[in-house]
Order: C-alpha cells, then structure tokens, then sequence
C-alpha cells in the first residue's frame, strides 16, 4: 500500500521571513548615541573609537550622532562634552549630577534609561569595559531590549536594522545579530576593536542638559572609599605600540622567558594565547583574543601561537603581524603579513640578539615609530 504524498518541509526561515513591521511607538526612535565613559574625571579611550564606529552607522542611516555623557558638574565632564564634538558628535546629552560622582549602577542605570525613554535614540553603543559591561546590562534589562556583546564589527543592512557581529561558540564562530522589533539597538565594543578616529579640532556643538530623576537618598548602594586596582599597571597590552606573544608552540613555561626577553629588548609588553592562562603560565592580564585583551600595535610578533579565530578577533587589527610557527598549515598564517615557518624556541634567542645589537638602550621605545 502506497503512502500519501506527503507535502514538502518548509523552507527554513531566514532573517527576512521573521522581519515584522516595527511596532508604532519604537517608529520615533531615531539617531545614534555613544556612551562617553567617564571615569574619576577620565574618558576611557574606547568612548572615541566608538565615536568612529558611531559616525559611520549615523552617516549610512542619514541621522544624527550623539555623545551621552554622565557625571558631576565640573571641569572633566566639560572637557569630556568638548571632545565629543572633535571626534564627530553632532549633539550631546549631559547629565550632570553629584549624585554620579562615583559610579553606582542604580544611579548611572537610572540616568540613562531616563535619556532613552526622554529622547529614543535608535542604536545605543558603550564600551565592553568593567563600566560599561555593568551598565550596559541593566539598561537594556531595564528596557526590555536586546544587547549585544563584546561585538568585533557593526553595521547596518538594507533595512537600516543594526547587524552586530560577534565571535560565539568558545571563538570558533562569527555570528551577526538583530534586534529586529526592539529599541534600542544596544551593542558593547572592546577597546582597541575598532579604529581611533581622527581627532578634529571642532566647536563645542549642541547640548542638551538633562536632570538626574533621583537623589542620594534613593539609592541603596555608597561608596565609602576607592582603592585602585593595585595590578592596573602591570600590562598595558590594548595600547602597547609594540606586543610580542607566546602560545603552546613553545613547549614549556620555561621556554616563555623567551618572548619575555624579547620584548623588554624591543622595549614592547608581552602577551599569550588562551592555553597558556588556562595552564597557568602566564596570568590572564597578559592574554589576547576574544576572551582576554584586544590589540592594535603597530608590530605583533606571535611565537607558536596557532591563531584560532578566538586569537585572530584580538589581533586582526595590528599593522604589521609576524607570525612564528612550526605548522605551515597553521590559521595564523592565513591572516599574517609575515610567517615564518621555522622554531620559535630557536628563532627568538636569535632575534632578541640580533635586535639587542642594533638598538640602544636609548632608542629601543622609538622602533614603532
């Protein structure tokens, strides 16, 4: 007997298919914000590159962009306002209260839902820092929107709907993702992901000031003191000129002093892959790729790193990367401007004396320029 012709499967959905009319009330929401993260009176460098980012969105889109800067009245948040219009804000939005003076979430959370709610930016970009991490999270919870995280490429596709894209499944994936029926668009950069802009001397522009909705008695959280992070200092990887890497190509912990040693010769920071933090050779402030630090140096030199993609989203953007490996066939080579394939643990003794010859003491921090 037999069986009925069975109809055929749909066709798998795709983006277009789950695209819906945006609701009525988000049809306002218009332009694209940047956070300025200001921190004990400094920006985080991460606010300007995202300023680039910003400016290239609300030029595809054809609106406006805008700085959002909160803090306590005084000079710092001024100068703050006055350098967001030198890296392309068309407006900025100020909230400038005592109560912000510290970062608190309730306080800073409260400010800029306030803002979104008041003005409904269409995309809203912060930095992936401790900061920005934290507030980032409870505001788009506080919204009922999406967010985005640690994203390595923004744009916007024919639809003009946010595309954020990201690296998922432990780094081994890139994915773009939508928020199609929400506002705002939220996403978080890393520093060093994206470009610093041109800084471009400019009239401060418009600013619109708006009050903080809240007063200190509101809010549950004080702060009694500050401490520094006494480690703050110690690696200074996301802004080194000059960054040389180690990965398990290099057999030992033992065999990492080499990368150690080169790097004080070229007067540049050291860093690691992954599997090195996870077998405790190194300490995670050292590690680049996705899950530790992103880098833009003008010269990276990677010692038997194998550079998965988890690595190559942390160092894509150096200028010039040369990569040593033993593995012909490895991913690093595939995105390096100069391989070698040869041993690292023969190779960086040579290099650090061959490099120890030809600069001083004196002109070692010059090599990058």
């Amino acid at each position: 007997m037999s069986e009925p012709n069975k109809a055929p499967a749909p066709a798998a959905a795709g983006r277009a298919a789950t695209k819906k009319e945006l609701p009525e009330h988000f049809k306002a929401y218009k332009h694209v914000w940047v956070y300025v993260e200001v921190e004990r009176g400094q920006v985080h460098p991460v606010s300007w590159e995202l300023m680039g980012a910003g400016r290239t969105l609300a030029n595809k889109l054809g609106v406006d962009l805008a700085a959002v800067v909160l803090g306590p009245e005084g000079e710092p948040l001024r100068a703050a306002v006055a350098e967001s219009f030198c890296y392309g804000a068309d407006l900025a939005y100020v909230v400038a209260s005592d109560v912000l003076t510290d970062y608190r979430n309730e306080s800073y959370t409260a400010a800029m839902t306030d803002l979104v709610n008041t003005y409904k930016p269409e995309i809203l970009l912060l930095g992936a820092t401790t900061l920005g991490r934290d507030l980032a999270g409870a505001v788009a919870t506080t919204l009922l929107t999406g967010l985005t995280a640690d994203c390595t490429e923004l744009d916007v596709d024919a639809d003009g709907s946010l595309a954020a894209t990201r690296p998922t499944f432990g780094g081994s994936l890139l994915c773009t993702i939508y928020t199609l029926n929400y506002r705002p668009q939220m996403a978080t950069c890393r520093p060093r992901v994206m470009s610093m802009p041109e800084r471009v001397e400019k009239l401060v522009g418009k600013v619109i000031e708006h009050p903080l909705g809240i007063v200190e008695d509101d809010i549950v959280t004080k702060v009694l003191s500050f401490l520094p992070d006494r480690d703050s200092a110690k690696s200074n990887l996301a802004y080194a000129d000059v960054v040389v890497a180690g990965g398990m190509g290099l057999g030992s912990p033992e065999n990492f002093q080499l990368v150690r040693q080169l790097a004080q010769t070229l007067g540049a920071e050291y860093g690691c892959s992954r599997p090195l933090v996870q077998k405790g050779w190194v300490t995670s402030d050292r590690q680049i790729g996705q899950t530790g630090k992103t880098i833009r140096p003008k010269l990276y030199i990677a010692a038997g790193i194998s550079g998965a993609i988890q690595h190559r989203v942390g160092v894509e953007g150096a200028d010039l990367i040369v990569a040593i490996n033993t593995d012909k066939n490895a991913p690093i080579f595939d995105f390096a401007h100069v391989g070698l394939v040869t041993d690292a643990i023969r190779l960086l003794p040579a290099l650090t004396e061959a490099f120890a010859k030809r600069l001083s003491a004196h002109s070692s921090d010059k090599l990058a320029s």
